[in-house]
């Protein structure tokens, strides 16, 4: 039997599981399993400035390839408490990562030895498994045990915890025997497949409702099969954004109180049949409850068991994978059509693409300061159905989701339950690391870009292009606009006079703050500034030139107006709209149909 430490044995099962790709900071408590990797020289890492970002760093790794499973290592103590933001975040939105972290001695564990926590009991309730392995011969069977909870059923994260001292213990170990264990995914039926097509098939007005299981099970080609085979019109939630084509026939729009369209929320207001997929029916997608369930019936398909009937009890839910329910409702529906029993849907989808030309919000406005909506239009504009988009909480990405497109699974890279500040910048370097082929573009509002603008230093030093674009208003936007309904505007502005602000020189305004573009430059990477809605796309073009020609990230920032509101409701039929809607085609030239 071959001898080697127990982290030595981790590495090479990282290496047949395979990882191939970590994210993180050496410590004293973890040098071992360094050690181990260093030896072995089969496992990538990127040195982060802040654990948290390394984890948030193996999520957008994750998250932009099918398949993947971003690693993120720290040493003991604070190191496992900073990854459990990212933890929680991929955890919400059922994504794979595995954080390792260093631990003092099994026998000062209790102890209060220098940072020594109990951090399996800290992570456990935002991860599938959080273990400190206490013996060496075990620490085998937790890393498969790992990679298949992190694989089988719902996705999520998993956290193994290793004392310093059972990392360094010589252990039995074969890695040319060693095989994956089984993963799991339960599976739709025939006769379940059946009854959907039924229930579906009872309605006059259906909609498929796309969820991020889809993109998990990378089976967006068998959604877009499954609603052309049909003729149902498909609307995607956040999170599965790109599982068909923003600019395809049957694409609906998206529905919501916040990342929604116009047209999204109208056509499925028209609805009374609704097969969600891969979805939990999160709150800021449905709105209250009794507005979005009435005069509809629902079929809910989920890979996780206890997610059916946990928003509301539908009339239909089956427990699937979602790339499986997929694959067993084609298979019903190529039967029924050979049978000549599929139902006509061509006046329905011909009434949502009506809507999709006719309701649409402004986007061509010429003011300066700037209009957020101008910066999405010259977005689509310069930038092509090729690329990355990473984003995540604020009215900057609010107003993405109403007015950007997304073409391809995994283009639209979110943290979307979570939605902690600072996730951005590190999420866009690991999907960088990940797909370097692909041009990554990351959007910011100003706070989000401050949170963990340390990383930008990583992209320098490890070249990673990409293109930033902050838009800059001075404000907790999205803050701001909610304590309106509280008659207050009170600790949410950032603004203030930077003493090094030359508005002559820079072009910043005076009272905008921080200046971003001399912050970008002093972490190694380029910085621009727009202040002149018709420069946008011009310096767009730009950075995306630069990122290419010097591999750093390149920070555009817009200098916004400093009060927006951003169309939002309460409910899915009650969207309040703050500024003018389009009523010629100039008026949002880059919408995906044309006013008629």
């Amino acid at each position: 039997m071959t001898r080697m430490t127990a982290a030595e044995a981790a590495v090479r099962i990282l290496e047949a599981e395979g990882a191939t790709q970590a994210f993180g900071v050496p410590g004293a408590a973890i040098n071992p399993f360094y050690a181990a990797m260093r030896a072995r020289g089969t496992i990538g890492h990127v040195l982060a400035r802040h654990v948290e970002g390394a984890s948030h760093m193996a999520e957008g790794f994750t998250r932009s390839g099918p398949g993947n499973i971003g690693v993120c290592i720290g040493t003991s103590g604070p190191a496992g408490t900073d990854m459990v933001t990212g933890l929680y975040s991929a955890s919400a939105d059922s994504i794979p990562i595995l954080a390792i972290t260093g631990q003092a001695p099994v026998a000062r564990l209790h102890k209060e030895d220098f940072q020594a926590v109990d951090i399996a009991a800290i992570a456990a309730p935002v991860t599938k498994m959080a273990m400190t392995v206490r013996e060496a011969a075990q620490v085998p069977g937790a890393f498969a045990q790992a990679f298949h909870l992190m694989r089988s059923g719902r996705p999520g994260p998993v956290l193994i915890d290793l004392p310093i001292d059972v990392q360094q213990t010589v252990i039995d170990f074969d890695p040319d025997t060693y095989a994956p264990l089984p993963v799991h995914r339960p599976a739709m039926t025939g006769p379940q497949a059946s009854r959907v097509l039924d229930l579906l098939a009872e309605g006059e007005r259906p909609l498929i409702v796309a969820g991020g299981g889809i993109v998990n099970a990378d089976a967006s080609a068998e959604l877009v099969e499954l609603a052309e085979l049909l003729g149902v019109p498909v609307v995607p939630t956040l999170m599965g954004w790109g599982t068909i084509p923003d600019d395809h026939p049957l694409a609906a729009g998206m529905v919501g109180l916040q990342t929604a369209h116009r047209y999204g929320n109208a056509t499925f207001l028209a609805s009374d049949v609704v097969v969600g997929i891969g979805n939990r029916w999160a709150n800021r997608h449905t709105g209250g409850l009794d507005t979005y369930r009435r005069g509809r019936r629902f079929v809910h398909v989920d890979i996780e068991p206890t997610q059916i009937g946990r928003v509301f009890a539908p009339d239909y839910g089956v427990v699937s994978d979602a790339g499986a329910a997929l694959r067993a409702l084609l298979a019903e529906a190529r039967r029924r059509r050979d049978a000549g029993t599929l139902p006509d849907r061509g006046a329905w989808a011909e009434s949502c693409r009506e809507r999709k030309a006719t309701l649409l919000r402004r986007t061509d406005f010429p003011h300066v300061p700037i209009k957020p909506q101008r910066v999405y239009q010259e977005m689509n504009r310069v930038f092509g159905p090729e690329t990355r988009y990473v984003t995540t909480i604020g009215l900057s990405q609010i107003a993405a989701g109403q007015f950007l497109h997304v073409y391809r699974p995994r283009h639209w890279v979110n943290c979307g339950q979570a939605g902690p500040l600072g996730w951005t910048i590190p999420a866009a370097l690991g999907a960088v690391v990940a797909d370097p082929s692909t041009p990554v573009v990351a959007l910011s509002g100003d706070y989000d870009f401050q949170f963990m603008l340390e990383e930008l230093a990583v992209g320098a030093q490890f070249g990673l292009p990409y293109v930033h674009v902050v838009v800059n208003n001075s404000y907790l936007g999205l803050i701001r606009q909610a304590q309106r309904a509280f008659d207050m505007d009170f600790q949410v502005s950032l603004a203030f006079d930077n003493m090094h602000a030359d508005e002559e020189l820079t072009g910043l305004p005076k009272g905008y703050g921080v200046d971003h573009v001399r912050v970008a430059e002093g972490l190694g990477c380029v910085g621009l500034r727009v202040t002149e809605p018709d420069e946008i796309a011009t310096t767009l073009r730009r950075a995306s030139q630069l990122a290419r020609e010097h591999k750093v990230p390149v920070v555009v920032e817009v200098v916004l107006e400093r009060v927006t509101n951003i169309a939002m409701g309460t409910e899915i039929d009650a969207v309040t709209e703050f500024e003018d809607l389009a009523e010629t085609p100039a008026d949002a030239p880059t919408a995906l149909a044309h006013l008629r």
